[in-house]
């Protein structure tokens, strides 16, 4: 039965900060600024407003959007801006994340946002071998302690960085990924991960730039598109088959949309907001140009059934499951974003550590992590002889000399095949040119949990590996260490 719902459902994302379950998106504002011609931002606050009248008074935006930061600055100068709830992300490049880097990132979005307090302010990292991450979400988290962020959430981190974090001792109230008909992966080791620990999805991408509609049902494949929301999600309609498979997945949210009487719109989106870890879903706006908030109440005056989801999940069956976790998209291929193949950003980046000749041996490259025992010891993170490259037994130790993972060695085992790759970066190699590790557990018990990592990373490379349990590592609190060799070799086409 349908029920006359007048204002969205509201969802405690955490203490002090209710929202709506259904955010407003602001990132189109890059979409219909990229002509260069910026949007009035008196005219944006005042679309922003009717959005906050009617229920849909949480916001999400991203340093990098446009002036969408600059026109929620102008909606929250405002007397009918109070009570609204603004999210906005620091997606800086790799770095080092000093303390003054960080409160620099910050205070540009308060600046802009004309506020004394972000309410989420979410961070997004574009590369784990680069350990700033971490050094980032510490400052953040003093900055937050320090009253300018109300609280911490992630943008596209997978489910392993997520669990680094947590390891931390990081209070995360968030994390922002992909979740539609079309895109299910943060439904999987995500969500269970989030309902272990409290942390709650933020979902985008929950209409596939908006192909998940009544207007693709039947039609024809379109031969180009045009805006950088469509262009991003037909490549995910191509990794989960092609059109054939959208289709499958849109006659049957059509059937059932039309049992309940709402849109396929609405089914889709129902269908992501049943999902247990999901705070809320993000739809975006084009502001001043159109707004789906009738429809969008509608998600809340129906339910999906049994039936409704033995039916999703026989549409389902017959798509290819997106590779990866959340957020892979960004960082290995197959790259699913609006520009598309994203390698010549990431190959941009410079090596985490630079490398430095051997003296007296040219045929031989060598980096140092920075680790206090290097010198002391006399020895390498890693060597390259030619075309073999030798990394050292790594352990979990971020700088100078601090754990990360704390007692976690599946945390532990992220953070050092993060920093084995980026000594095979610095090298000319990379994991995909690893052919042997070895594994040293002071725990048994830790087998499986550091497996899984080691599955996660090399699961497609396969290389030969040893696994033992040694009587104890060196320094306090330490439960593995990894060593790996690689032979640098042509690349497959």
């Amino acid at each position: 039965m349908t029920v006359d719902i007048s204002r969205p459902a509201r969802f405690e994302l955490a203490p002090g900060l209710e929202i709506s379950r259904v955010v407003t998106g602001l990132w189109q504002v890059a979409d219909m600024e990229r002509g260069g011609t910026l949007l009035d931002p008196v005219q944006g606050a005042d679309e922003m407003a009717a959005y906050a009248a009617a229920g849909f008074d949480t916001f999400d935006m991203a340093d990098h959007y446009g002036s969408a930061e600059l026109i929620t600055g102008e909606l929250l100068s405002r007397a009918p801006g109070r009570g609204v709830r603004a999210f906005t992300k620091w997606c800086p490049p790799p770095g080092p994340m000093t303390p003054e880097v960080v409160r620099a990132g910050v205070m540009r979005s308060l600046d802009r946002m004309r506020t004394s307090r972000i309410d989420l302010m979410q961070f997004h990292w574009w590369t784990f071998e680069h350990p700033g991450w971490l050094d980032a979400m510490h400052e953040l988290a003093k900055l937050r302690d320090e009253g300018l962020i109300g609280h911490l959430g992630l943008t596209n981190f997978d489910t392993a960085h997520l669990r680094v974090l947590l390891a931390e001792g990081i209070a995360i109230a968030s994390n922002q990924v992909c979740i539609s008909l079309l895109d299910r992966r943060a439904t999987e080791a995500m969500s269970a991960l989030c309902l272990e620990r409290g942390v709650r999805l933020l979902a985008y991408g929950t209409l596939g730039g908006g192909f998940l509609s009544e207007r693709w049902l039947g039609r024809d494949e379109p031969a180009e598109v045009g805006d950088w929301s469509k262009m991003k999600y037909r490549r995910f309609i191509d990794a989960v088959g092609g059109w054939g498979a959208l289709q499958g997945v849109l006659q049957a949210a059509g059937r059932i949309a039309k049992k309940h009487g709402v849109s396929i719109a609405n089914v889709a989106t129902r269908w992501v907001l049943e999902q247990p870890a999901v705070a809320a879903v993000i739809v975006g706006a084009r502001l001043g140009e159109s707004e789906h908030r009738a429809d969008n109440l509608k998600l809340f005056g129906f339910a999906l059934d049994d039936e409704d989801r033995a039916t999703l999940a026989a549409a389902f069956a017959r798509t290819t499951r997106i590779p990866g976790d959340c957020g892979d998209e960004y960082r290995k291929p197959p790259f699913l974003t609006a520009s598309g193949d994203l390698s010549h950003h990431l190959d941009a980046l410079p090596p985490v550590w630079p490398a430095q000749p051997v003296p007296g041996r040219d045929d031989r490259a060598r980096i140092d992590s920075g680790s206090v025992w290097e010198p002391l010891a006399g020895y390498s993170r890693a060597v390259r002889v030619d075309k073999r490259i030798l990394v050292s037994g790594t352990t979990a130790t971020h700088g100078s000399g601090r754990l990360v993972g704390g007692a976690d060695a599946g945390a532990q085992a992220v953070y050092i095949l993060d920093k084995i790759a980026a000594s095979l970066t610095a090298l000319g190699g990379s994991l995909d040119d690893v052919v042997r590790t070895r594994v040293y557990l002071t725990h048994a018990d830790d087998w499986r949990a550091v497996s899984e990592v080691h599955g996660r990373y090399f699961g497609a490379i396969r290389p030969a590996n040893t696994l033992l349990q040694v009587g104890a590592l060196i320094g306090e609190g330490y439960r593995v260490e990894i060593e790996a060799e690689a032979v640098v070799g042509p690349r497959a086409d």
